[in-house]
């Protein structure tokens, strides 16, 4: 699960280097004087780059700030529509309105993620952008979502932030889209305490991109960072150095981290088959899968929160469903969807009720990089003799 697991000397070591070799210098660009070639972040963009086998990456400030800044740099203004779904943290629909611009959400269907068949209802002739979302560390349906957005030839940007690591059918998930964005937040495989990354093939949508997370600043190398050329209005989204540092030394170790979930979500996967009431997420590619946790359905809302009740007195926890889904589906955000003119008019609680059937229905259970075998076995053991009282 997060990569605040394997936090040690190799990241401790690596911020130190800011300071014994950088000069102390925190800030992304300039002072070149002082730094003696020390330049985190830029190294932390090369390397992620490499890593995803992609053109282009730019490191921001957020998750958050890298989808603001992957919309704005497909070109999104206001009065778009972008099709995202009802199932996604806060942040991706909070960025569509941050552009202006309106969000078009679709059902989920048992991946958990976008509903192909119902994105193909949600086009319009406004429609400007897609972002499907791979959630829980599982890809969506990017098969079926690519070829809706080809017919009509409209850019995908994938919401990576909980599917770094993962692939689809042998491609790294954020590089099957147009843009492909991520997060670093203490929660995450890869971690940075806060911190995101863009990427794209895509040179023009990179330097926009770029320009877009640095107040406009097109890096023009022919004249100094205070004469800089701009022709694109931007904010402040920049990484800070000793994010970068810590980012280069977490992403040494991420493919050692999903392996480990990986192999540790099989073996409580597999244990837990011989019980009839357990039915699994659907997975689009199981070898792509992240490991990042386990989610299984009850037969109803009713009896997943008996169950979840049952497995939180036994000490376990759970990752978003059902603690944290307030956060994860659109249905319950009046603080978002009351002010938004675009559903003053509808009942919009109403509008994803066959997504909320199936999330309410689901019980997500954490799977972490460092579990021995007596905590794998007492998850297998205590989720077991749940499903034993559920079934008596």
């Amino acid at each position: 699960m997060p990569g605040f697991e394997l936090i040690g000397e190799e990241e401790r070591r690596a911020v130190n280097e800011v300071f014994d070799k950088g000069g102390g210098v925190l800030f992304r660009h300039a002072f070149d004087s002082l730094r003696n070639g020390c330049y985190k972040v830029r190294d932390f963009e090369v390397a992620f780059a490499r890593k995803l086998n992609v053109g282009y990456a730019q490191a921001v400030s957020s998750g958050t700030a890298a989808l603001k800044v992957g919309l704005k740099a497909l070109g999104i203004r206001p009065g778009d529509e972008v099709i995202t779904q009802c199932h996604t943290f806060v942040a991706t629909v909070e960025t569509i309105l941050e552009c202006g611009a309106v969000p078009v959400l679709t059902q989920v269907n048992r991946t958990l993620n976008m509903d192909p068949e119902d994105l193909g209802s949600k086009i319009t002739e406004r429609t400007r952008a897609i972002v499907p979302v791979h959630m829980l560390g599982v890809s969506a349906q990017m098969d079926e979502i690519m070829r809706v957005a080809e017919r009509h030839h409209i850019p995908v940007l994938e919401d990576t932030a909980q599917g770094l690591g993962g692939t689809y059918h042998g491609r790294p998930l954020g590089t099957i889209g147009t843009v492909g964005t991520f997060s670093f937040d203490h929660g995450k495989v890869l971690t940075t305490g806060e911190g995101g990354m863009v990427v794209t093939a895509d040179e023009a949508i990179f330097l926009r991109a770029r320009a877009c997370h640095d107040h406009g600043h097109e890096n023009n190398p022919a004249v100094p960072r205070g004469e800089d050329t701009r022709s694109f209005m931007g904010f402040n989204y920049r990484m800070m150095e000793l994010q970068g540092a810590v980012g280069l030394a977490q992403l040494a170790k991420l493919d050692f981290a999903v392996q480990q979930q990986r192999a540790n979500k099989a073996r409580i996967k597999n244990a837990l088959r011989r019980y009839p009431g357990i039915r699994f997420r659907d997975v689009p590619d199981e070898a792509g899968d992240c490991g990042d946790c386990l989610v299984f359905f009850c037969e109803s809302p009713r009896v997943a929160k008996r169950v979840a009740a049952d497995l939180q007195k036994d000490g376990i926890g759970f990752k978003n469903l059902p603690d944290a889904l307030n956060w994860h589906f659109a249905g319950v955000w009046d603080h978002i969807f009351s002010t938004v003119p675009a559903y003053e008019a509808q009942s919009w609680r109403r509008l994803w009720e066959p997504s909320e059937q199936i999330l309410r229905s689901a019980i997500a259970i954490p799977i972490y990089v460092k579990m021995d075998d007596a905590r794998l076995n007492g998850v297998i053991d205590k989720i077991g003799r749940v499903f034993e009282r559920a079934l008596a």
